[in-house]
């Protein structure tokens, strides 16, 4: 089974974002795999063991994105694939999938996870929009997957529900938390990924031009939202309370 994850660099959960001209200010920054895309590499690792195969694991980046694809290749994963996205001035959901695509269209695929949401943007696009450019299945946001010869027999959480489709490989999938525990790379893992293949892609590698990846959105403005205020205490009798919350909301959150 020739099983392959989506996986991207994010910022580390614990960081404090800042903001920098408009652009968020990473220097510094510590940076981490996505956590949903741990589930999506856990669940591959699971899969490969069950049914035999292997796990490539590949992210659209920089240099610096080899760190997390180490990592990656620590957990268990057999190989690694940076797309260098030096060349690209912006990079969005558009660009990504189809970097991610042009890569995936051209290998013996049966099923294709990621994680349900980056961490950072939280867009949820670039699983299902690499899906519809390779013109197979998908389905999102799953919480268990069994696969039986060429069908997988999948959970998935539907807003507090859960729902169960049977689909055919290949298949494309997007893990959500609960899907596994993802396991800690072990030093064994770590000495042996630094022998694993690590390949390195660019847009000629890909037969790609700059314009056939050019972002379709442009970002505006990035900003953090204002600082909450303290919070006002209401004195008196509950008359005087609802007549003192009636003048905060009009004069104050002009709501009303």
């Amino acid at each position: 089974m020739n099983i392959f994850v989506m996986m991207k660099r994010t910022f580390d959960t614990e960081e404090k974002i800042t903001i920098s001209g408009d652009r968020i200010d990473d220097s510094g920054a510590e940076f981490i795999i996505n956590p949903y895309d741990e589930y999506a590499i856990e669940e591959a690792i699971v899969l490969r063991d069950k049914h035999g195969g292997e796990v490539t694991v590949i992210t659209v980046g920089e240099e610096e994105a080899e760190k997390e694809l180490r990592t990656a290749l620590a957990m268990g994963a057999d190989k690694a694939v940076l797309i260098d996205s030096e060349e690209v001035d912006e990079l969005d959901q558009y660009t990504t999938a189809t970097l991610l695509a042009t890569y995936l269209k051209d290998q013996e695929l049966d099923i294709v996870l990621a994680g349900n949401v980056a961490v950072d943007g939280g867009s949820g696009q670039v699983g299902p929009r690499v899906a519809e450019l390779l013109a197979i299945p998908q389905v999102t946001t799953i919480t268990k997957v069994e696969v039986q010869g060429r069908v997988a027999t999948i959970r998935r959480d539907v807003e507090g529900d859960e729902e169960t489709i049977e689909v055919e490989l290949p298949v494309l999938l997007t893990a959500q938390q609960g899907l596994n525990e993802p396991r800690y790379p072990s030093l064994p893992g770590i000495m042996k990924a630094k022998k694993k293949p690590l390949e390195r892609l660019d847009l000629d590698d890909l037969d790609l031009e700059e314009d056939d990846v050019e972002a379709k959105t442009t970002t505006v403005e990035i900003f953090l939202p204002p600082e909450k205020q303290a919070g006002k205490i209401l004195k008196g009798d509950a008359a005087t309370q609802v007549k003192a919350l009636v003048s905060l909301l009009k004069t104050e959150a002009k709501v009303i």
